[in-house]
């Protein structure tokens, strides 16, 4: 038995869920996310694997603009087969056939699945494994750049504020070693989105649109300038046994 799966790839994907969703249902597949999203791949795979699936063949999307793991598009089509490799080396005995398909299928055109399907390439053994530094090294870097992509930011224009700040790191020669750039849930306050935060420093950004991820870029991570304009004053805890009262600054 062959099955397919769709496999959202960047952070913005979950929050394009009914669109894939219906996709997938278009093409007869199942769908999984890579990051961010649930159902998890591996979650997909190992209930492909255990309902009896011989065959499985990945399709990952493209084509949003939000950033991925490390990069403005997204994780590229090795990161797919990286994790599907891991995936089905860790499974053991009886796992399926695994194939990837040699790029992603971008949204705005739909009727390249069949090639896409077609020219998909197996992962044997092992494949590409977990074995690069990125897999199982701690990153050097000096600032992590988390930028909120709970729903609210998402709303506000995240999507566009991370491709700006993946951009601008570019622009200003910034790699991994310099500043780790990650996309994640929630993080309050709701009201102040899209919200990007700095650390070690602990220094919070509201408001961040593209411009204002260039200033975060040229003048915080860059100089070492606060962006003053943009900073939104974090609620210290009060020194006192009542953990649930709070102190303004």
């Amino acid at each position: 038995m062959t099955a397919h799966v769709l496999v959202g790839t960047t952070p913005a994907d979950p929050a394009r869920r009914g669109e894939l969703l219906a996709l997938a249902r278009r093409v007869g597949a199942d769908l999984a996310f890579l990051q961010l999203g649930s159902p998890g791949l591996g979650t997909v795979l190992t209930r492909l694997a255990d309902d009896g699936a011989t065959r499985v063949v990945l399709v990952g999307v493209g084509g949003g603009v939000g950033g991925g793991v490390g990069g403005a598009a997204g994780p590229g089509v090795s990161w797919l087969r990286r994790v599907a490799a891991h995936w089905w080396a860790t499974y053991g005995a009886g796992a399926p056939e695994l194939l990837t398909a040699p790029a992603y299928l971008n949204l705005t055109d739909e009727t390249a699945w069949d090639d896409l399907v077609a020219r998909a390439r197996p992962v044997t053994g092992p494949g590409p494994g977990l074995r690069s530094a990125a897999w199982g090294d701690v990153p050097r870097h000096r600032h992590q750049v988390l930028v909120c992509r709970g729903p609210r930011c998402t709303a506000a224009g995240a999507e566009e504020t991370a491709a700006a700040l993946v951009l601008e790191l570019a622009r200003h020669d910034l790699g991994d070693d310099d500043v780790l750039l990650t996309q994640t849930g929630c993080q309050f306050p709701c009201n102040r989105a899209p919200v990007v935060t700095v650390h070690p420093d602990d220094v919070w950004y509201g408001g961040v649109d593209p411009a204002g991820a260039a200033a975060v870029v040229a003048e915080h991570l860059v100089t070492g300038t606060t962006v003053e304009r943009l900073r939104l004053r974090r609620v210290a805890p009060a020194a006192t046994t009542d953990r649930g009262r709070w102190t303004r600054d």
